[in-house]
């Protein structure tokens, strides 16, 4: 009798920066998209089927069913259109996570553990890091910037600017929402109350910020967060690092079982 095989494979791999938005660009191209392109294309082919027998012997008026046909492919269009704009910010904010996931995993040099995409219960924390000078939420905000000239973002402590208006959802809410979740997250884990410093970062951006802005956030562009870390206190041991790191660890993996 031939014995059974399986995976070498005993624990399934962290997730990867971007996952959640990867997840929701491939729902959003199979669930939505889709059925627009294939209603679409079927209409057209009803539409060129009744057309072609109409000039058979046996005439049939497509009058009707063409009028509905192109009712329908003009909405269809705008909701293709719609889906289409969606999906372009989805890639766009995939493209900016693994950019900041890659630039933090060389932190990992510096002493540091980097996780991405953590799931929490209706939101995901796209990176967090635990070393020397503490553990940090970090909220990727992949912004499209104009072509010309250079607008900064400003931050006065409270509100993300951008040309002087506020973003549609302030990042600094969401941010600390994290953070504070992370924060009880390890309490249950550890039995310690563990501070974490809520972080945004937006890739390619200048960031303007008034007096005191980051004494509880840091709205950072990514390359300027090995100089904030480097000024901060050493707070935690490098086998500290290591063992609250594996319990987060061993949270996570635990969680994707659940969910397997």
């Amino acid at each position: 009798m031939k014995q059974k095989r399986r995976s070498p494979i005993t624990d399934k791999p962290l997730r990867s920066p971007g996952q959640s938005l990867q997840e929701k660009r491939d729902d959003l191209l199979n669930d939505k998209l889709l059925f627009w392109l294939v209603m679409c294309g079927f209409l057209l082919w009803l539409v060129g089927y009744q057309w072609w027998m109409y000039y058979n012997p046996r005439p049939i008026h497509p009058v009707s069913i063409s009028v509905i046909a192109a009712l329908f492919i003009i909405y269809s269009v705008f909701r293709i259109w719609r889906l289409w704009l969606e999906l372009r910010q989805l890639n766009q904010g995939i493209e900016g996570e693994k950019a900041v996931g890659q630039f933090l995993e060389g932190l990992r040099g510096q002493g540091y553990q980097v996780f991405h995409d953590l799931l929490g219960d209706t939101f995901n924390v796209d990176h967090v890091i635990i070393g020397p000078a503490g553990v940090f939420t970090i909220e990727t905000k992949t912004l499209s910037k104009f072509e010309r000239g250079q607008t900064p973002i400003q931050f006065d402590g409270e509100v993300v600017r951008v040309n002087g208006k506020p973003l549609e959802r302030n990042p600094v809410i969401q941010a600390k929402a994290q953070a504070s979740w992370l924060c009880k997250l390890l309490d249950e884990l550890t039995a310690k109350q563990i501070k974490v410093r809520p972080i945004v970062v937006f890739p390619g951006w200048y960031i303007e910020n008034s007096p005191g802005a980051f004494r509880e956030i840091w709205v950072l562009e990514p390359k300027a967060l090995i100089k904030f870390l480097e000024k901060e206190p050493v707070v935690f041991t490098a086998d500290e690092v290591k063992i609250l790191s594996n319990q987060l660890s061993r949270h996570i993996r635990a969680q994707e079982k659940v969910a397997k």
